[in-house]
């Protein structure tokens, strides 16, 4: 496996060696000892989640409350999401900015964020499959998001799909209701990068 570091620290690219011979193929999504080597800990596992998105559904930003918030390891096992870490806590150097990973059922990479940044995806293909692996399990009253159309946040959304023809974000009634980070911000809503119990493992 390659780990790279994403622009916003927390948050790694993990690209697998893939094995292939004429019956398929094989791969390693998720291996403990050097995830641990590179992300300075352990992953903690709570819940692992599937969700399948028509080209151009757009889920998140999403995040959850810290302490104990939700750490995600994140793949495509078919189709093409583009998959977006969002620094939103509250102090950090890189507070506002976002980055991103391409995650399909090519290359077959994984994206690591960890508690406190948000996250959210565009499928690009239709049926798009994607994977988590999360820390801890579904709060619904600990869980929250930030529009994933927010222009202070300017995530840069494909326009055209996998197959080439032209999509635009889909959003849940949830998410096209979200606040923007700077209503986060001032309600005093959001994670903070310089707390010492922000991660828990």
């Amino acid at each position: 496996m390659q780990y790279r570091e994403l622009a916003i620290p927390g948050a790694w690219e993990i690209t697998p060696r893939q094995f292939g011979d004429p019956r398929g193929l094989f791969l390693e999504w998720f291996k403990e000892a050097p995830f641990a080597a590179h992300a300075g800990h352990p992953l903690a596992l709570a819940q692992a989640n599937l969700s399948v998105s028509a080209a151009g559904v757009v889920r998140g930003i999403h995040f959850a409350d810290v302490p104990p918030g939700q750490a995600k390891y994140v793949t495509c096992a078919r189709g093409a999401v583009l998959d977006v870490v969002v620094d939103i806590r509250a102090g950090s150097p890189t507070f506002g900015r976002w980055d991103s990973v391409l995650l399909d059922d090519v290359d077959r990479r994984a994206i690591y964020l960890a508690e406190g940044l948000g996250h959210a995806f565009m499928s690009l293909e239709d049926d798009s499959t994607v994977l988590y692996l999360c820390s801890t399990g579904y709060n619904p009253a600990a869980e929250h998001g930030i529009h994933p159309l927010d222009e202070q946040v300017g995530i840069e959304w494909p326009t055209i799909a996998r197959d080439g023809r032209p999509i635009r974000p889909l959003l849940s009634e949830k998410d096209a209701g979200a606040v923007t980070l700077a209503d986060a911000l001032s309600r005093g809503a959001l994670p903070t990068f310089e707390r010492p119990d922000a991660v828990e493992h």
